[in-house]
C-alpha cells in the first residue's frame, strides 16, 4: 500500500492516460483521445514505469503491448478513473423531473423494440426534458461462442452505453445486472404459410430460412443445433435487424426463427404467425446491466430503475 505522502504526489491524469493507452493499445491515438501530443503522452509513460516499476507498454511495429503488469492494473485503474468520473459528475444531485441529461441504451433491436414503447412512456412523465439515444448492439463472431457480447461490455466500460440490454446469464465482478425475463425463439411466417400446418424438423430443414445477421454472416445457433443433428438448412436471405425480418416475411415465403417476445408484439400488425421451435434450446436470460462504477451515478442508477420496472417480466407495452 502506498503511504500517504507517495500517494499525494501521484498525478490522477497518469492513470487515466494508462487507461487510454492500454485501451488504444497506440501511443498516438491515446495522444489524439487525450489531446496532448505523443511525446507528452510518452513522457507521461515514463513516470509511470517508474512509478509501477515496470515497462507496462513494449513497443511493437503496429503500437505498444501492454506487460503482464499493466494487464494486472488495467482493471482496477478502470475503475478508479470510472468512480472518480461519476464523483465528479454527482456534485449536482440528479433530479428526473428537471435534468436534461442525455443517456444510452445500448441492445439489440428485437429488445429495444420490445421495451421502449413503455420505457419512452415512463420517461415522458417522470423526466420530460430527459433524452434518450439507442445503439443497436449485436453479439460479435471473434470468440463468439465464448464471449459473444464482449464488444457490449466494453462499450459500458467505456461509458459510450450507460445501460445495456442483453442475453446474458452471467456478467464479471465490475458489472452489474438485474434480471428482466427470459426470452425464447418461434417459428414466424406469413399468415396461411404450409410449415404452420405441419412444423416438423423435416419441414423446417427443406424450408427456404432468412436469418439476421449484422454482418452477412449466414450462421446463427440454429446451425449449431442442426449440425448436433447431422442436419442443416439454407439461409435464402440475411438481413440486419429483426424488425427488417418481419418486413421480408410477411411478403415471402420465407421462415425465420425470432425471439417470441417481439413477435407476440407485431405479428398481427405485419400479418404474421408463428409456431413453436422443432429444436429444443435453452432460453436466454434477458438482463439489464451496467458497470458498478457507473450505478454510482444517481442518474444511471435511476435509468436502471427504470428500465427493470417497466421491461421486467411479464410488462408487454400495448
Amino acid at each position: 500500500m502506498l503511504k500517504p505522502i507517495q500517494l499525494s504526489r501521484v498525478d490522477l491524469n497518469l492513470l487515466v492516460l494508462f487507461h487510454a493507452v492500454l485501451e488504444e493499445g497506440h501511443v498516438a491515438r491515446a495522444a489524439s483521445r487525450l489531446n496532448l501530443t505523443p511525446s507528452a503522452v510518452s513522457h507521461a509513460l515514463g513516470r509511470l514505469r517508474r512509478l509501477f516499476d515496470d515497462p507496462l507498454f513494449l513497443r511493437t511495429p503496429k503500437g505498444v503491448v501492454p506487460t503482464a503488469r499493466a494487464l494486472e492494473l488495467g482493471e482496477p485503474v478502470a475503475d478508479i478513473v470510472a468512480r472518480v468520473g461519476c464523483v465528479i459528475a454527482s456534485a449536482t444531485p440528479f433530479d428526473p423531473a428537471t435534468s436534461n441529461r442525455r443517456f444510452i441504451i445500448g441492445a439489440p433491436d428485437a429488445i429495444v423494440a420490445s421495451v421502449m414503447v413503455p420505457l419512452s412512456r415512463r420517461l415522458r412523465k417522470e423526466a420530460p426534458h430527459v433524452d434518450m439515444g439507442l445503439i443497436h448492439l449485436m453479439p460479435g463472431h471473434a470468440n463468439s461462442e465464448e464471449q459473444p457480447w464482449k464488444e457490449s461490455l466494453q462499450q459500458l466500460e467505456k461509458r459510450e452505453i450507460d445501460v445495456a440490454i442483453l442475453p446474458l446469464r452471467t456478467v464479471p465482478p465490475r458489472f452489474e445486472a438485474r434480471r428482466l425475463y427470459n426470452e425464447d425463439f418461434v417459428v414466424v411466417m406469413r399468415k396461411g404459410h404450409g410449415f404452420a400446418r405441419e412444423p416438423t424438423l423435416s419441414a423446417f430443414c427443406k424450408a427456404e430460412h432468412l436469418l439476421v445477421s449484422l454482418d452477412g454472416d449466414p450462421r446463427g445457433f440454429v446451425e449449431q443445433l442442426l449440425a448436433k443433428r447431422g442436419l442443416q438448412r439454407r439461409i435464402v436471405l440475411t438481413v440486419p435487424t429483426f424488425m427488417m425480418a418481419m418486413v421480408q416475411l410477411a411478403s415471402s415465403d420465407m421462415i425465420a426463427a425470432l425471439p417470441r417476445r417481439l413477435v407476440a408484439q407485431y405479428s398481427a400488425r405485419f400479418a404474421l404467425e408463428f409456431v413453436e421451435l422443432p429444436l429444443k434450446r435453452k432460453s436466454d436470460a434477458i438482463q439489464a446491466v451496467a458497470t458498478k462504477a457507473a450505478m454510482m451515478d444517481a442518474g444511471v442508477a435511476w435509468l436502471m430503475h427504470l428500465v427493470v420496472e417497466e421491461a421486467g417480466t411479464g410488462r408487454l407495452s400495448s
